[in-house]
């Protein structure tokens, strides 16, 4: 395992870490408690340092599980968390969004209550969950500041999803340098992250990104095939099918970057995101001992040449010789699509 600085923030995280959106929910399978704190200890033992989570993340649950499964190596990992939607006043209807609250009396409340569920004095990471841009005041910015001063937290972050909070959102806090933007990036989803490359050089910002989603909802890996049935409730379910269709026609098209014994695909998923210099760690969704076993072990494997990168992008940028609608072009953007527009992005907006 390699590791990096987040941002310039002094806080360490290892190149491959652990998503623990699937630790207190069942959105990607359902396993045990039991299970899933074991997975976490086990991601540890294959020197995973890095741990992602959210408080809204089975309304708290995630946090304490978290919190207990790493309560005897707390000082040897990085516990990252999220704050923003308001849980607390609000029933959860299915997988549909909560109304986010960030005012910066609310956030604070909102770290304190995450500290108790993960029972540390500190958090490593604080990411705003899916704020939009005009959420991202400077009272919210005053609030981040006083609590790194206070010691409550060590780095700052924004995490985007992948059509709540967009490209406005990231480039916001890119410029404001935040030690941490998080993203939807993949090798079959690239406009986001390429177009955040493009913000860290113009502004010379020392922002990291953390890609999250490196497998294309189970594609890249080959979790999710044609003969697969989605479980109800599952999240991946909500991809529309033609995104599925068509990407099992791109990964045939990326079988080059496998290396018998070397490098599976799954694993050249996560080292072409990490082949990018402010990409400082991957997290990928664990399911199983076997994925942590295979994708800790991707910080590892041999690196992608040049020929294999520039063969991805012309594949990327010919839409890898398919002339078919893969259902994922309606995007909706915090600034009614402007940002996108200005992008040169060819994506619409919806309603």
């Amino acid at each position: 395992m390699q590791y990096q600085e987040l941002g310039n923030s002094g806080v360490e995280v290892s190149e491959v870490g652990f998503g623990a959106w699937v630790v207190g929910t069942d959105w990607w399978g359902d396993r045990s408690e039991d299970d899933a704190t074991e997975m976490v200890q086990y991601a540890v033992d294959q020197e995973i340092t890095y741990f992602d989570t959210g408080d809204v993340y089975g309304h708290g649950r995630s946090e304490e599980l978290i919190g207990q499964a790493l309560s005897e190596v707390r000082d040897e990992v990085t516990v990252a968390t999220k704050v923003g939607y308001d849980f607390y006043n609000n029933p959860q209807a299915g997988h549909g969004e909560l109304p986010k609250e960030m005012d910066p009396e609310y956030l604070r409340e909102a770290v304190e209550k995450s500290l108790d569920r993960l029972g540390m004095d500190s958090i490593d990471v604080l990411q705003l969950h899916n704020a939009d841009v005009d959420e991202i005041t400077p009272d919210v910015l005053e609030l981040l500041d006083e609590l790194e001063e206070e010691g409550v937290i060590e780095a700052t972050g924004l995490a985007l999803g992948p059509s709540i909070g967009w490209l406005a959102e990231g480039d916001l806090a890119i410029e404001e340098e935040f030690d941490s933007v998080q993203l939807v990036w993949n090798m079959l989803e690239q406009e986001v992250g390429n177009h955040f490359l493009e913000t860290i050089a113009e502004t010379g910002s020392s922002t990291s990104l953390i890609p999250r989603v490196p497998h294309s909802s189970g594609i890249l890996n080959e979790q999710v095939t044609p003969e697969t049935e989605l479980g109800e409730g599952d999240h991946r379910g909500f991809r529309p099918d033609e995104w599925y269709e068509t990407g099992w026609e791109k990964l045939e098209k990326l079988r080059f970057l496998e290396r018998d014994g070397e490098r599976t695909m799954g694993q050249a998923s996560i080292a072409w995101l990490l082949s990018h210099d402010p990409v400082a760690s991957v997290t990928p969704t664990f399911r199983t001992k076997a994925d942590v076993d295979e994708w800790a072990a991707a910080s590892d494997v041999p690196k992608l040449s040049d020929g294999e990168l520039a063969r991805v992008d012309d594949l990327y940028e010919n839409d890898f010789g398919i002339d078919r609608d893969d259902g994922m072009d309606a995007l909706r953007s915090s600034v009614d699509g402007e940002d996108i527009q200005s992008a040169g992005l060819d994506k619409l907006t919806a309603d």
